[in-house]
């Protein structure tokens, strides 16, 4: 069988959709609210901010095989300082599990962030170039429905 390779396309608001929402950084004064991918689905978490670094993968192509979900929560990643960073995801499958027929990959660039909405599949963070610095925003009430990983059969995002 043939690995499956995606080529993916620049992050926008409309191929987003499905998935969430893209959070593009003001350019001019001014505020916009990003507020409809947030989902708190357990009365019982709370709000949780972080920051994460992450080193650039020096993979090309980069190969996942590995994706995860927040079941109950939505997940915010805001660029501090960050060039292009890579966006994959998937939805969830009537059967369970990340749906890989229907997996997309995104090239964000430093200005983008985005909120995957509750229970969407996603590749953990991975930055392109150089070290980049994320907010990262979502609600917690530390059981195992905080986080779930799954490995999932390899595939592959092309890059240049």
């Amino acid at each position: 069988m043939q690995a499956v390779q995606i080529d993916p396309q620049p992050l926008t608001k409309e191929a987003f959709a499905p998935f969430g929402d893209v959070i593009d950084l003001p350019t001019s004064t001014g505020r916009t609210y990003y507020e409809d991918a947030l989902g708190n689905l357990r009365p019982a978490a709370r709000p949780s901010i972080s920051v994460s670094q992450r080193e650039p993968t020096p993979d090309r192509p980069v190969v996942a095989n590995l994706l995860e979900r927040h079941e109950f929560s939505s997940q915010t990643f805001i660029p501090l300082d960050v060039d292009r960073w890579l966006v994959i995801v998937a939805p969830h499958a009537t059967a369970g599990g990340p749906d890989l027929s229907r997996v997309r990959a995104f090239i964000a660039n430093g200005r983008q962030g985005v909120t995957y909405k509750p229970n969407t599949w996603h590749h953990g963070l991975t930055v392109l170039d150089r070290p980049g610095r994320f907010a990262v925003f979502m609600f917690r009430d530390d059981s195992k429905g905080d986080e779930e990983f799954v490995p999932v059969t390899p595939f592959t995002i092309l890059l240049s």
